[in-house]
C-alpha cells in the first residue's frame, strides 16, 4: 500500500523539525533513568529500545540506568516476603539484597540489553560492581519524627563515588551502557541504591547535557493535579517545603535538583506511559513532562 502524499509530507516535516535538536545534542551525553510502565508493557519496552538506538545513531551518547521495583516485588512474593519502603527507599535485608541482585543485575538488565541489541544497538549491561565503578556506603535514614534518631534500612547504599572511566571506554566503541543501580562497599559488600539517585549522580559525573527520568505520571504535579514545568531549583525547594513533593517522588526530584545544581544543563521528568516519550522530549519543539533547571 502506497503512503499518501499528505502522510509522507507530515513525516518529512517531523524529520526536519528534529534536525536542529540533532545538531544541538550531537556528541552530548544524555543519562536516562528507565522505569515504571515503560519497563513492563511490551509496546513501550520496544519503543524505548528503538528510541535509544535512534539517539545513538544520530550522534548522541545515551546512558541508561534502570530500576525494577515491580519485578523485585514479584520475586519477593515468590519467596514469601513483602516489600517495605521508608521515605521512598526500599528496606533491604540480606535476603532482599540477594533478590535485588538477581533481578536487577540479572534478568531485568539482560532483558533491556537484549531489546536494544535486537533493534540494532550495541548495548552492554553493567552493575556498579563491575570495575567497582560505583562505590557506596551504608545509608542511614533520618527519622523525621525524632530529631537525632536514625533508621537502619539494611543494605541500602548512598553513593561515595562514581568512576566514569568504564563508561568513557564503552563510549569510544559506540556501546550503549545499561546500568543496574547496585554499588559496592569497601569490603566488597553489595548495596541497593535508588536508581534515580544513581542516574542523577552519573549525569553530574559525566557532565551530561540532559538527565531524563521516566515516570508513571506526566511529571511534577501541584496539589490540584496540574502539571508543573519550567521549575527552577528555588521553586523545587519550595515544593519540598510545602509537601507538594513527597513519598516516592522525593528521591526522584531530589536527584534531579542535585544534578542541575551541579552542572547538568537540564532535567526532564516525563511520562514513560507515552509512546516515544524520549523522542518527543529530545527531538521536538513541543517537549513533554516537567523541565527542571537551575535558574
Amino acid at each position: 500500500m502506497l503512503t499518501s502524499p499528505i502522510v509522507a509530507k507530515d513525516k518529512a516535516k517531523i524529520l526536519a523539525e528534529a534536525l536542529p535538536y540533532i545538531q544541538r545534542f550531537h556528541g552530548k551525553t544524555i543519562v536516562i533513568k528507565y522505569g515504571g510502565n515503560a519497563m513492563v508493557e511490551e509496546n513501550l519496552k520496544h519503543g524505548f529500545a528503538r528510541d535509544v538506538v535512534l539517539l545513538k545513531l544520530v550522534g548522541m551518547n545515551p546512558v541508561v540506568v534502570h530500576g525494577g521495583g515491580p519485578q523485585i516485588d514479584e520475586m519477593l512474593k515468590r519467596v514469601g516476603k513483602q516489600g517495605e519502603f521508608i521515605q521512598g527507599m526500599r528496606v533491604t535485608d540480606a535476603e532482599t539484597m540477594n533478590v535485588v541482585e538477581m533481578v536487577l543485575g540479572g534478568s531485568v538488565n539482560k532483558d533491556i540489553v537484549n531489546l536494544i541489541n535486537r533493534h540494532g544497538g550495541k548495548a552492554v549491561g553493567l552493575t556498579g560492581k563491575d570495575g567497582a565503578f560505583i562505590r557506596a556506603k551504608k545509608m542511614l535514614m533520618a527519622d523525621r519524627e525524632t530529631a537525632g534518631k536514625w533508621i537502619n534500612i539494611g543494605q541500602v547504599g548512598e553513593i561515595e563515588s562514581i568512576d566514569p572511566a568504564l563508561i568513557a571506554l564503552l563510549d569510544t566503541q559506540d556501546f550503549i551502557p545499561v546500568i543496574a543501580p547496585i554499588g559496592v562497599g569497601a569490603d566488597g559488600e553489595s548495596y541497593n541504591i535508588n536508581a534515580d539517585l544513581v542516574a542523577g549522580k552519573l549525569a553530574e559525573i559525566l557532565k551530561a547535557e540532559k538527565l531524563i527520568l521516566l515516570s508513571n505520571i506526566p511529571g511534577v504535579l501541584d496539589k490540584e493535579g496540574n502539571l508543573l514545568t519550567g521549575l527552577t531549583a528555588q521553586r523545587v525547594d519550595e515544593l519540598f517545603a510545602d509537601g507538594t513533593i513527597s513519598g516516592g517522588m522525593l528521591p526522584k526530584i531530589g536527584s534531579a535538583l542535585d544534578a542541575v545544581k551541579k552542572g547538568v544543563k537540564s532535567c526532564h521528568i516525563i511520562d514513560g506511559r507515552v509512546e516515544h516519550a524520549l523522542l518527543l522530549e529530545i527531538l521536538t519543539d513541543q517537549g513533554v513532562g516537567t523541565l527542571i533547571k537551575e535558574n
